[in-house]
């Protein structure tokens, strides 16, 4: 930018932070050309894992080539502190001081579990936080992630993941919070609020813009497969695939959406005018930013067919209300010609420009628009986030079977074998990023009991052979499989291990090549069957052969069919991907310095032909058994066992009788008759018993996480509002219709743990 422009535009009202944004938003509008409009609607990425290479930064005219007319964002750069730090200053110096306008731009990262990147602090995946069922803990985690990405310059992060997942094969189980809809609004109404710092809408001081996604149905795809279609009724979607978004929307307003890459009815989200402009403008009044998924636009043409070229593909989704193309503009630099064809509206350009530049005036970027090193610096290593990392993964560990073998004595075993493909290598699960330290599961072990004992090691077998330390592991294509020669060469000299010891710690599962999101024919991370993979039931099956006590440890990314090990392991822990404090948090349990209270958040099928599976049926499905198989699942949503035992009084309503309009409570004693302290999870489910359309059998309507002593009784009041009771009734409106609804009360969805009293509505 020439000196006599700079003179110019330095009082322009735009430069004015005493000014109300919205007259700073018109000022600026009016300066600028439709080319720097449209640069607004456009991210920026050269791909790859690394980009932005040095030497663009020494050419003047590949700078202007690239970033001359600004740009709506800036995704993935360099992943070291200081190299992330230093792009980021030199990219924004570049757009403030050399851009004719000097419009920031908005840094983009992924933060699911912890922020994408290495030197950060990393918690349990997803799916396993939600087994926390923990809202405090999850505002606590997302504002750690928030503060972290802020500190390198982040400002919007594309997170979190609130898809309802109702089919386990799928790759990005792993992140999501399960399969129930109310639990995952409430989970994601408290990441929203952890990432921005509050419930309004505006994005605080450390804190980040979060993304909802991805809208809608992305979490049932056919067969599975990622971005498969998700063709299901306007009454599934709206009862079971959308409820998250709007409690999001309704409650924490989050600054932007992103729609799905799949199809419903024929229609891809990217294209489905109805679902954008009508649903979640019109009726949900949502108020922030639509942003395209990566290259969902290039997907119009080249997979969903409905557009006949980028062009067509850039028209279409424009007006279908997609407001941003991530992560860069391939198809949205025609919009101008778009715009002179008359195929597009100048209005809605304006309004999309007007929206990220009130995002960036709010953030403060044009007053302070550069990170700060020393503050990076100093986020990245606070012993106080690894803290509550080990709490997550404490509070996330979900016991499933224990016949009296757990918790171990400290003193009483002299030699212990860990073995098996999960136990020295840690795995994270996707969009990971990387700590500073971590401890794997046999680290753990070998930290608890000191030099009280002797901890034995063996491989037992290997799942693919092409992993590494990288915590990108998940995103590199091949993937290659461990040979059964080998792995039956590793069992034999497991045994010969485990023979040694008194006690073994199995630790089996699934690693980030297993189960991850499957974006191509060259990268796949589906699966069509639960069972444990590759010769890992064989390596049990010797281990457990030895007539040794055997605690298994899960380590896996979707729920497994792991009916060989009910069968005959006397304990089994479920440990998801449990962040970098997997191995302490792990020992903790096992050695009964933590009492474990994580309920699932998921159900497990006891075979994939089961499927679908899921608590919340319909009467008419799971009516009866299979010639080969029952309908029972190997283990029901909501469970989860402890080292005390908590007793359930009857629950009782505080008015047995209400309007439709009206509310009630529910409230229930809880007795702690064990000898420990635990925490248990209070869960009400409902059941409407007549009503105009099926409904479910039960659905999840409240929660409360309580801690007892022994001995300690606990009155647990849950609300019962119109909200939960309320559905769409054959006429599709969301209604509450008179009757008698079943309430239950309890430690999980399986009937024989709930109380049971009536409501009548009138």
């Amino acid at each position: 930018m020439d000196n006599k422009t700079k003179k110019s535009l330095k009082n322009a009202p735009y430069k004015n932070p005493k000014l109300p944004v919205n007259k700073r938003i018109a000022d600026l509008l009016s300066r600028m050309t439709l080319q720097e409009k449209v640069a607004q609607l456009m991210g920026l990425w050269n791909g790859g894992v690394e980009d932005f290479k040095e030497e663009i930064f020494s050419d003047p005219k590949k700078m202007k080539e690239i970033f001359g007319n600004g740009c709506h964002s800036i995704h993935p750069a360099p992943f070291g502190i200081k190299a992330t730090v230093e792009m980021r200053n030199k990219i924004q110096q570049y757009l403030v001081e050399e851009t004719r306008l000097g419009i920031p731009t908005i840094f983009v990262d992924e933060g699911q579990h912890g922020m994408m990147r290495p030197n950060s602090t990393v918690f349990p995946q997803a799916i396993g936080l939600a087994c926390s069922w923990d809202t405090d803990l999850f505002e606590q985690v997302y504002s750690i992630v928030a503060h972290e990405m802020r500190s390198r310059g982040t400002h919007h992060a594309l997170t979190p993941v609130i898809d309802v997942c109702r089919e386990p094969r799928w790759g990005r189980v792993e992140e999501t919070y399960g399969e129930d809809p109310y639990l995952n609004g409430m989970l994601s109404c408290a990441a929203v609020k952890g990432l921005q710092g509050s419930s309004n809408g505006k994005v605080t001081a450390n804190h980040v813009a979060a993304t909802l996604k991805h809208l809608v149905g992305h979490g049932e795809p056919e067969g599975g497969q990622n971005q498969g279609p998700a063709n299901y009724s306007i009454r599934v979607l709206r009862d079971y695939h959308m409820p998250p978004f709007k409690m999001c929307i309704d409650k924490v307003k989050p600054v932007s959406v992103m729609p799905s890459y799949n199809e419903v009815d024929g229609v891809p989200s990217h294209a489905n005018t109805w679902l954008i402009k009508e649903l979640l403008r019109k009726e949900w009044v949502f108020k922030g930013m639509v942003i395209s998924d990566y290259y969902a636009v290039d997907q119009l043409f080249q997979k969903h067919f409905v557009a006949t070229d980028g062009k067509d593909a850039a028209r279409i989704a424009f007006n279908t209300g997609i407001q941003y193309e991530l992560p860069q503009g391939n198809h949205y630099k025609v919009l101008p010609q778009l715009l002179k064809e008359g195929k597009i509206k100048q209005a809605d350009i304006d309004k999309a420009v007007s929206q990220v530049l009130q995002f960036k005036f709010e953030l403060g970027l044009f007053e302070n628009p550069y990170v700060d090193m020393k503050v990076a610096m100093a986020v990245s290593k606070k012993p106080e986030y690894k803290a509550i990392a080990l709490q997550a993964a404490r509070k996330s560990i979900v016991l499933l079977k224990n016949d009296k073998l757990l918790p171990l004595p400290k003193n009483k075993y002299k030699k212990i074998a860990v073995i098996g493909p999960c136990a020295k290598d840690l795995y994270f699960g996707g969009y990971a990023g990387e700590p500073y330290e971590k401890v794997s599961l046999l680290e753990g072990i070998r930290k608890k009991v000191g030099n009280k004992a002797e901890v034995l090691f063996a491989q037992g077998c290997r799942l693919t052979t092409n992993t590494s330390t990288s915590y990108f592991n998940w995103k590199y294509d091949e993937i290659v499989f461990a040979s059964r020669e080998e792995n039956l060469k590793l069992i034999k000299a497991a045994v010969e291990v485990a023979k040694k010891a008194e006690i073994v710690i199995l630790a089996v599962g699934e690693n980030e090549h297993l189960c991850r999101e499957a974006w191509a024919k060259t990268h796949l991370g589906d699966n069509l069957t639960l069972d444990l993979f590759g010769e890992q039931n064989e390596l049990a099956d010797a281990i457990l052969a030895l007539g040794k006590p055997v605690v298994v440890y899960l380590m896996n990314g979707r729920p497994l069919s792991i009916n060989n090990l009910v069968k005959k392991a006397p304990a089994i822990i479920e440990g998801w991907y449990m962040g970098q404090e997997t191995g302490t948090a792990a020992a903790d349990v096992i050695f009964g310095d933590v009492n474990p209270s994580g309920k699932l958040t998921i159900t497990f099928p006891k075979s994939s032909g089961q499927l679908p599976m899921y608590y919340n049926h319909k009467p008419g499905a799971q009516f009866h058994d299979y010639l080969s198989l029952d309908i029972q699942p190997l283990y029901y949503f909501g469970f989860g066992l402890s080292y005390t035992r908590f007793v359930y009084g009857k629950p009782k309503l505080e008015k047995s009788r209400i309007k439709r309009n009206g509310s009630t409570r529910v409230t229930v004693e809880v007795t702690n008759a064990g000898k420990v302290a635990g925490d248990e999870i209070v869960q009400l489910y409902i059941r409407d018993k007549v009503s105009s359309v099926t409904r479910p059998v039960k659905e999840l309507k409240g929660f409360q996480r309580i801690h007892l002593k022994p001995g300690e009784k606990k009155k647990v009041s849950l609300k019962i509002t119109r909200d939960s009771l309320a559905f769409h009734d054959i006429n599709m409106k969301y209604v509450v219709e008179p009757g008698e609804f079943e309430i239950m009360v309890g430690g999980s969805s399986r009937d024989e743990d709930l109380q049971k009293v009536t409501l009548k509505v009138e």
